[in-house]
């Protein structure tokens, strides 16, 4: 089975029409009625034609090859970008939802000779981790809704030029296992199933001219549609690092229908081996642009079976997901840009190419920096034009609190791809990025991972595993733990102390006898108290408060405070987030 975690890092665009917005459709309509709508032609007739093994798409009775794209801007923007998308040899995009905002979108690809793979969403959409258990069995409310919303918009937009097909659901039978289990997970996957085909009869009584498939995000779903969905015209698959080998599944499973790929590419987060960090080992530049090669030939390989492919992503968002996919992020095309417009057949031999960033190296990475050290990162970068390359380095916290963020650093350039930053504030596994631009609307992207630590205060520290106690500890085997009381005093930055979800809560350590201390180091994880107390005893019942905090905002708190006592301990009041207590570390120094 082809294994597809969660994908928290998605493009943000990626899937937002799924759920549209009023303001967003009234905008679409608004956008609509200011320009002279696309003609739509009555005959876009699209079929799939042929025999068992022996396939392939037809447009008005022409043959037609699926080279498409999954599409990231908003349907409003279309008219923007959809000329740079046709200019490339894309003939199709890839959409996950269809509703009042879609007709710029259609428009667009009409008038610029592309077609649309029109999606519509259901529930638990994504694969593992995405949200909305649906019960197919018994929740007959849900299903007649999208019963009756699907075909409203295919008969709204059935003779617009610009659709090609029409896709049920995203991922749904792989994410039914984040609901279900056992044998309910079975009779679950029975009945989607069956309504995704209930869904596409619908769909052929409303628009006959136009097939309907439905993705899921791995081959293991197809004998679920192959028993319960006779109705869908082909079948679609997500598959990125394993695309290779659905021909081969195709072939063992027996099927008789044709696929499209639906999402491919390089490899993804969840597919390559963790660094020395601990964090995916993020694939180069070059490597992702051959990843789109690879995936590309792959499926033109299964000829007479495989009708084509949307690669993902024609997106710009600039964040951790997107620098990982998106062939322009920040609007910036990357060497992954052109290895698609190369495989569909894009000119580009008179192109300004983007900067090659070939290696890169951060200083300290594993070893670990302080927070607020510098931090030397240095690349070698060429530019095949021999532009002049601008740098910038951008810090993402995503692998400590999942805020997937690039954050742009003050960066000091000292030649020849070499700079210096500050790390950051906030101890952890961030990923470090290099921005490498040459002026000509091209970029060079190079990724590594850094550790950053708290800084060594003065002193021997009284607390370093000494017996700790704590008002509660998780148990529950995420995130790293057990996290008991005892990972905050045991000079390890990796583990942690993690409290229950209430206030307040306290960490308390013994130091064996009364003694004094001068100094006090709490480094906190991305679940932070706003308000605590430090406090010390004598017995460790009466408590006297040595210093206040009102203001904590999760960062390294250091604090220059005179105390004496054999317990020291931390109460936290006021959580910072909605999360419970969690400290890597509790430094009590002498």
């Amino acid at each position: 089975m082809h294994r597809y975690p969660a994908r928290g890092f998605w493009p943000a665009g990626a899937k937002r029409a799924a759920v549209p917005l009023a303001a967003a459709a009234l905008l679409a309509g608004a956008m609509v009625g200011l320009r002279a709508p696309v003609a739509h032609a009555a005959g876009n007739v699209v079929k799939v034609t042929g025999s068992q093994g022996n396939w392939q798409l037809t447009v008005n009775g022409s043959p037609y090859q699926i080279k498409g794209l999954t599409w990231g801007p908003a349907a409003a923007d279309a008219a923007r970008y959809m000329p740079d998308v046709a200019s490339m040899g894309v003939n199709t995009v890839r959409t996950w939802g269809t509703d009042a905002t879609s007709a710029p979108l259609l428009d667009a690809a009409a008038a610029n000779g592309v077609k649309v793979i029109a999606g519509f969403w259901l529930q638990p959409g994504g694969g593992p981790g995405s949200g909305g258990c649906v019960n197919y069995l018994t929740d007959t409310a849900y299903k007649n809704d999208m019963l009756a919303e699907f075909p409203k918009w295919v008969d709204t937009y059935k003779d617009n030029p610009g659709v090609l097909m029409w896709n049920v659901g995203n991922e749904s039978v792989l994410g039914l296992q984040n609901c279900y289990s056992g044998d309910e997970l079975e009779r679950q996957r029975d009945a989607y199933t069956t309504f995704v085909n209930d869904v596409a009869k619908k769909i052929h009584q409303v628009d006959p001219d136009h097939p309907v498939t439905s993705t899921d995000a791995w081959t293991g779903a197809w004998p679920y549609y192959k028993k319960n969905a006779p109705d869908l015209d082909l079948y679609a698959v997500n598959s990125y690092d394993d695309v290779c080998n659905i021909k081969n599944t195709w072939e063992q499973g027996g099927y008789t229908k044709p696929y499209i790929v639906t999402e491919t590419g390089p490899a993804g987060e969840w597919e390559v081996a963790d660094d020395a960090n601990g964090v995916p080992d993020e694939p180069t530049d070059q490597q992702k642009a051959d990843g789109y090669t690879k995936a590309w030939n792959c499926v033109t390989a299964h000829k007479g079976v495989a009708l084509g492919a949307t690669l993902f992503h024609y997106g710009t968002e600039d964040d951790l997901g997107g620098v990982w996919f998106n062939l322009l992020p920040d609007g910036l095309k990357r060497p992954s840009y052109y290895a698609v417009k190369k495989a569909y057949g894009g000119d580009t031999s008179h192109e300004n190419t983007p900067p090659q960033v070939t290696d890169m190296t951060v200083g300290g990475a594993t070893q670990g920096v302080e927070t607020g050290a510098d931090v030397s990162v240095s690349t070698r970068t060429t530019d095949p034009d021999g532009d002049p390359v601008t740098y910038q380095v951008l810090f993402s916290s995503n692998y400590i609190d999942q805020n997937k963020a690039l954050v742009p650093a003050a960066a000091t350039d000292r030649g020849h791809g070499t700079l210096t930053v500050k790390a950051p504030d906030k101890v952890g596994v961030y990923k470090v990025y290099v921005k490498a631009t040459d002026g000509h609307g091209n970029v060079g992207i190079g990724t590594k991972s850094l550790k950053v630590v708290a800084p060594k205060p003065a002193g021997t520290n009284l607390a370093l595993g000494r017996p700790a106690t704590a008002s509660s500890f998780q148990t529950d085997p995420t995130g790293g733990c057990p996290c008991t009381a005892a990972d905050a005093v045991d000079g390890n930055a990796a583990t942690r102390w993690s409290s229950d979800w209430s206030d307040p809560q306290w960490l308390q350590v013994d130091l064996g006898a009364s003694t004094s201390f001068h100094h006090v180091q709490l480094s906190w994880e991305a679940a932070y108290a706003k308000a605590y107390e430090i406090q010390t005893s004598k017995d460790g019942l009466s408590w006297t408060t040595v210093k206040s905090v009102t203001d904590g905002n999760g960062d390294i708190d250091d604090f220059d405070v005179n105390g004496t006592g054999r317990y020291v301990r931390v109460n936290g009041t006021a959580r910072g987030t909605g999360y419970g207590y969690s400290l890597y570390e509790f430094g009590i120094y002498s």
